[in-house]
């Protein structure tokens, strides 16, 4: 199928709550202008560099969903523009955004990175610090984020009862943080999960951003 063809498939199947991010990092500009001709918006990068090459080139009403590691040394770059930073995976990088948002005279939509996978390579909270942080009360402090909800990886592996189990774990967490901490808060309702392998697995366990690139756009032409 083309990418206008996929991007169709993928949103006839996706409910009403669920969202879809092209994740297109190391994909060129051209690529993405086809799934932003079929009607796309919503697109994922990983590499801050890379990320704001393709902001100063494509469409501004693309949201751009920072997916990836970020270092406090680039944060500046993309505070600016981007519309939601899904890999807050510590307390100090929690207040770099903050402070840079304030530079930057906007609020900057946030989610909490929480290790859910079996690998140890994977970055994030654990769920005691994420709760021990919000227990604090210290994120009431940070006038210029919106922390919208919580993001995890779940682990490399073929055996979809680990994938299912280690979702249906970061769903009940994310009720646990909304019950305790943002029960009358709005913007506290994204759980980012599931990708081009279990994205189906995820939606099913309560997932509402969905980030798929190689089912979309083929494999990555790294550069």
């Amino acid at each position: 199928m083309t990418i206008s063809q996929q991007i169709q498939s993928i949103h006839d199947e996706l409910p009403p709550h669920v969202h879809l991010i092209a994740v297109s990092k190391f994909h060129p500009a051209e690529t993405i202008m086809e799934a932003y001709n079929a009607g796309q918006r919503i697109f994922g990068e990983s590499k801050v560099q890379e990320l704001t090459g393709k902001y100063e080139v494509l469409p501004k009403d693309i949201e751009w969903h920072f997916i990836g590691h970020l270092q406090t040394n680039k944060i500046k770059y993309i505070v600016p523009f981007v519309s939601m930073i899904h890999s807050i995976d510590s307390v100090n990088l929690l207040h770099e955004v903050n402070k840079y948002g304030e530079k930057a005279g906007r609020s900057i939509n946030v989610l909490f990175q929480i290790h859910i996978a079996k690998e140890e390579t994977k970055y994030g909270f654990s769920e005691e610090e994420c709760f021990a942080f919000l227990d604090s009360g210290m994120h009431k402090t940070l006038n210029h984020l919106n922390i919208c909800g919580l993001m995890g990886m779940a682990t490399l592996t073929e055996d979809m009862n680990i994938v299912r189990s280690e979702f249906k774990s970061l769903h009940s967490f994310f009720k646990k943080l909304k019950q305790t901490f943002f029960f009358s808060e709005n913007n506290f309702k994204e759980l980012s999960m599931g990708m081009s392998d279990d994205y189906h697995e995820a939606i099913e366990e309560g997932s509402t951003l969905v980030r798929i690139g190689s089912k979309l756009f083929g494999e990555r032409q790294y550069y």
